[in-house]
């Protein structure tokens, strides 16, 4: 991967400074051994003193945009001047939580301005957000907020193993049947197919749909969701991708961890996360598909309970930042062939 990462730095957002984004972040710039170009989009002071409570030599140093990046350095772009001795562990404010966003808009202002060639994000907090008064729920809807994307944006989960797309995402699972449609399933499945395509370097991958009901439905005793939107939508698609389904939730994802498929689409939140988080729980990367940017995540939350306490593990956002940068240069290759 080493000869595909590009000339610019991939941007990490620090999240929420007082959960565990900052412990994470200098956990995986001290310890990694491939010294990919980064640039921390955060506060400089907390990363110090996160630095300083955790033993690590200060090898901290500010960037600024259109500077080259050091090896053996951790540059940071530092949007706030945050006390330290102000802040508690797993205790947000008005002030961590705007510096929280800031870093978020910073990140894709400077992508637009071609300072950087994508993001990966720490975790943030749902809490946070409403104490400032922010009208979104989380990173996904802010970023197709500030990337102008209206409604054509959804969750992969990924992984080596396994990959979940899901066509509804944080609902109460009662609505959940009332949401489906053949229009919504079909384009998750278009967009799990070119990221797939796109993103994955994959030529023809081999995609399934999960049915709603067990065993599908069984024709029609436990469910008609099958045959009314699911089949139909399958049935649709006309890309190169192949398609299949409906297929029986509780046996879809041993085949596709077997390598029967590329992907699954699922039709709803822990439909595809519990299976995905038994298999990458450490090493899941949350990506957001339809942006006009490169977005990979950490798949887990603040942590505020273990927050400064040098309890976190960085996997997961080494597994993201890896995948940001195979992101990068598959799409890199796809627009030059």
């Amino acid at each position: 991967m080493k000869n595909n990462l590009p000339e610019l730095p991939l941007g990490v957002t620090m999240g929420c400074p007082v959960g565990i984004g900052p412990e994470i972040i200098l956990k995986y710039f001290f310890n990694r051994t491939e010294h990919s170009p980064v640039v921390v989009i955060g506060d400089l002071g907390v990363l110090e003193h996160v630095a300083a409570e955790l033993g690590y030599a200060n090898t901290i140093i500010p960037w600024l945009p259109g500077e080259h990046v050091q090896p053996g350095t951790l540059p940071v772009y530092s949007i706030s001047d945050l006390s330290p001795q102000d802040l508690q562990w797993g205790q947000p404010t008005l002030k961590t939580s705007r510096a929280m966003v800031t870093c978020i808009e910073e990140a894709v202002a400077l992508i637009g301005q071609g300072h950087l060639a994508g993001m990966c994000t720490c975790p943030i907090s749902k809490i946070s957000l409403k104490q400032i008064g922010s009208p979104y729920p989380g990173h996904t809807e802010m970023l197709a907020a500030l990337t102008g994307i209206k409604k054509r944006f959804r969750m992969m989960m990924a992984g080596d193993r396994l990959k979940v797309v899901l066509v509804t995402i944080h609902e109460p699972l009662a609505r959940v049947s009332g949401l489906l449609s053949r229009d919504e399933i079909l384009d998750c499945i278009e967009m799990t197919a070119a990221a797939l395509e796109d993103d994955f370097g994959l030529a023809a991958p081999r995609i399934a749909v999960a049915g709603l009901n067990p065993h599908s439905g069984e024709n029609g005793m436990f469910g008609s969701e099958e045959k009314t939107f699911i089949s139909p939508a399958i049935a649709g698609y006309s890309g190169a991708a192949k398609v299949s389904g409906p297929w029986p939730p509780d046996t879809v994802y041993h085949r596709a961890v077997s390598g029967d498929f590329d992907g699954v689409v699922a039709m709803y939140h822990d439909q595809g996360l519990i299976p995905f988080k038994l298999v990458h729980f450490q090493d899941g990367v949350n990506v957001t598909l339809g942006l006009p940017i490169v977005r990979t995540s950490v798949d887990h939350g603040t942590a505020y309970d273990i927050a400064g306490r040098g309890l976190a593990e960085s996997t997961s956002l080494e597994s993201a930042i890896n995948m940001a940068f195979a992101i990068i240069a598959n799409r890199t290759k796809r627009s030059i062939s």
